[in-house]
């Protein structure tokens, strides 16, 4: 079922215009169509600053990155070099 649709006015570039039709003969999709699809691709870019429910849980992304997390950790080979290498008869 199709929702309710209202009526707006935008003004576009004529090379947007006409590659739109273009599409829209060799698809049969209509113009409006494809223009609610870039609304919807806009929307989704920006979403972060619209307003509306916030996250219990931060996406990682935006979290800032603590001290312990950007120290490199050494491998497991690193860790068992040293007092086992000291232990070796000469």
């Amino acid at each position: 079922m199709s929702r309710k649709k209202i009526s707006t006015t935008v003004y576009i570039e004529p090379d947007q215009n006409e590659k739109l039709h273009t599409l829209h003969g060799r698809t049969k999709v209509p113009v409006a169509v494809y223009i609610r699809e870039g609304i919807d691709l806009v929307l989704k870019k920006y979403e972060h600053m619209l307003p509306g429910q916030m996250s219990l849980v931060e996406p990682a992304a935006a979290r800032p990155r603590r001290q312990a997390d950007t120290e490199r950790k050494p491998a497991v080979e690193e860790r068992r070099s040293g007092p086992a290498e000291a232990e070796k008869p000469a």
